[in-house]
């Protein structure tokens, strides 16, 4: 089957939904598939064995100003998206709001495609009231929207689904998690070393205001984080606290194995993948408590804390809280990787989208198709 998969950035951007979007196309190009990979140009393109780019201009000021990773694709980018989806038996676009997802659904509709969106996140309460107010708006202009549009509708979370339980879906949505390469990710001979973990996007929903203060509060305890983006801790001046960039594969996995626990006091999430890659290391997990409910079978192995963006010292308390209560015994921690590793699986969520699509010669063709054909 040729597939399709749409998203705002590719993988080497680092966000969790890029990670995802990787991790699927390697899978469908592995099941076989003829894979393609639509996304802004401004990355790094797939590596071979992952899909076949379509690298769209884009402009990505958005980003630069805001931390909000939001390209715009100009006509060039359009024009290189319609030609990947007419080309493709189905597409599968990566959340609902990024204006590449919101024309790859107007164009698979307009060339009759069969279209998955898989949704990761709901709204994102930004410390910025006019922030969580516009978030809100375009979540009820263009999220709901679009999730009734979509031909199958996928939640990675349990707590995104329940966002989104008033919308009216073509179908009824599917409930698949995240999966972990249970290869790379696993239990090891740990030491304790007082480390404190956080993995992903340096951008403020994570929030990276609430681990500074803690940071500050507790300089007797080291704090590494690994990821990239527009925030620079290192311009905090911590000397407890060290900044690793590029880091994936193996080296993030040797992360997860040394350290004491990992942090996430982010929010607006579904459940960020790096929850699932700790928990198949044996590394409890501090975070938020929408992404501790994330999957319900999870939620008895990890810590949850009341998050408020607006209150990064009240916050980092109650982080700072958590990590001193962290006491998981040995099989505690090799009962949570055997859950996560034989739960979280790469292989089996790709086979499953891709089953929910059937054979091409079964399907309808679009209108304009049939029209032209009569013609």
């Amino acid at each position: 089957m040729r597939l399709l998969t749409v998203t705002h950035f590719f993988e080497q951007h680092g966000g969790g939904v890029e990670r995802v979007a990787g991790h699927l196309n390697r899978c469908f190009t592995a099941q076989g598939h003829e894979t393609s990979w639509a996304a802004s140009a401004d990355d790094r393109l797939p590596d071979a064995g992952t899909a076949s780019p379509v690298a769209m201009p884009c402009i990505n000021a958005i980003e630069r100003l805001s931390g909000l990773p939001m390209p715009i694709p100009g006509p060039r980018a359009l024009h290189r998206l319609a030609t990947a989806i007419r080309t493709s038996d189905a597409v599968i676009v990566h959340d609902a709001l990024y204006l590449s997802s919101i024309a790859a659904m107007l164009l698979a509709r307009w060339h009759g495609k069969p279209i998955t969106l898989i949704q990761h996140i709901a709204a994102i309460p930004f410390s910025n009231s006019l922030l969580r107010w516009v978030m809100a708006l375009a979540n009820r202009l263009v999220t709901h929207p679009m999730l009734r549009a979509a031909d199958q509708v996928i939640f990675i979370s349990d707590t995104t689904r329940a966002a989104f339980s008033g919308v009216k879906f073509r179908v009824p949505p599917r409930l698949l998690f995240n999966g972990v390469e249970s290869s790379l990710f696993r239990p090891v001979q740990r030491k304790h070393d007082s480390t404190l973990l956080f993995v992903g996007r340096f951008v403020e929903k994570k929030g990276l205001s609430i681990i500074r203060e803690m940071a500050a509060a507790r300089p007797e305890r080291q704090v590494v984080l690994a990821g990239n983006g527009p925030i620079d801790p290192d311009a905090w001046d911590l000397p407890n606290v060290r900044v690793l960039r590029d880091r994936s594969g193996a080296s993030l996995a040797a992360l997860y194995q040394a350290a004491d626990a990992l942090i996430l006091p982010s929010v607006g999430e579904g459940f960020p993948l790096v929850i699932q890659e700790a928990m198949a290391c044996g590394l409890p997990v501090i975070c938020g408590e929408e992404a501790s409910r994330a999957d319900p079978g999870a939620s008895a192995w990890l810590y949850p804390i009341d998050i408020d963006l607006s209150d990064p010292s009240g916050s980092a308390e109650r982080l700072i809280t958590a990590v001193d209560a962290v006491g998981m015994t040995p099989g505690e921690r090799a009962a949570m990787s055997a859950y996560a590793i034989a739960t979280y699986d790469w292989g089996k969520m790709a086979e499953q989208i891709v089953a929910q699509f059937g054979s091409p010669s079964t399907r309808q063709p679009s209108r304009r198709a049939a029209s032209s054909s009569a013609a």
